[in-house]
């Protein structure tokens, strides 16, 4: 499994050092050289189906790390192979609108030419098309910056009702404060007066008994 897995890794070494080449090759040679990596790629994901066969009949102290080695090397090539992809869909593109261009130009038109109106009309509707996409866009950010301003506005509103019902509710909080206060208080006075008149009396009765 070493060996196997030590001439994986290399490859996928070489295919991505070859991979840096693609942006400076020109158009003649792109294709062979992407050819070369496709192919390349295709062996290295055969490997892999012998790599995790071998991997599973690893010792049970081996098998876990065989597999992890095994899985990056998957992630790897995989990287790369989606890397290969757009890069070829890029060029397709690339070539398409090349090819239309050179199309275009090389193309004459007369002033009696039916076949101008086509691609005329055809720009005209596209150029409406965006038009009325990116209008159709800007209002869609205008009402979603109005629902932005009226959440934020509903924000601050339901702050300041916060804070006011959180001072009236301390407001109420010490008015009951100071009415328990004064209830205790008068109480208080109450059994004072009581108690005084009481004194009063018996200090009256002994005056009168004593004297008398």
């Amino acid at each position: 499994m070493e060996t196997l897995y030590h001439q994986t890794n290399k490859q996928i070494q070489v295919v991505q050092s070859l991979m840096g080449n693609l942006e400076k090759t020109d158009r003649q040679s792109v294709h062979l050289l992407e050819n070369e990596l496709q192919a390349r790629t295709d062996q290295i994901f055969t490997h892999l189906e012998r790599l995790e066969i071998l991997a599973s009949k690893e010792p049970p102290n081996r098998r876990q790390n065989a597999k992890l080695r095994v899985d990056q090397l998957k992630y790897d090539v995989q990287h790369l192979r989606t890397a290969l992809q757009n890069f070829q869909h890029r060029r397709n593109v690339r070539e398409d609108q090349d090819r239309e261009r050179e199309e275009l130009m090389s193309r004459t038109f007369t002033t009696n030419d039916a076949d101008t109106s086509i691609p005329i009309d055809e720009t005209l509707q596209l150029n409406s098309d965006l038009h009325n996409a990116h209008r159709g866009m800007d209002d869609l950010l205008g009402s979603g910056s109005s629902i932005l301003n009226g959440i934020r506005d509903q924000r601050s509103t339901l702050k300041g009702t916060h804070k006011k019902m959180l001072d009236v509710a301390n407001m109420l909080g010490l008015s009951n404060t100071v009415m328990r206060l004064i209830e205790r208080r008068a109480t208080q006075d109450k059994f004072i007066m009581i108690g005084g008149m009481l004194l009063t009396c018996v200090f009256m009765f002994l005056v009168i008994r004593y004297l008398g």
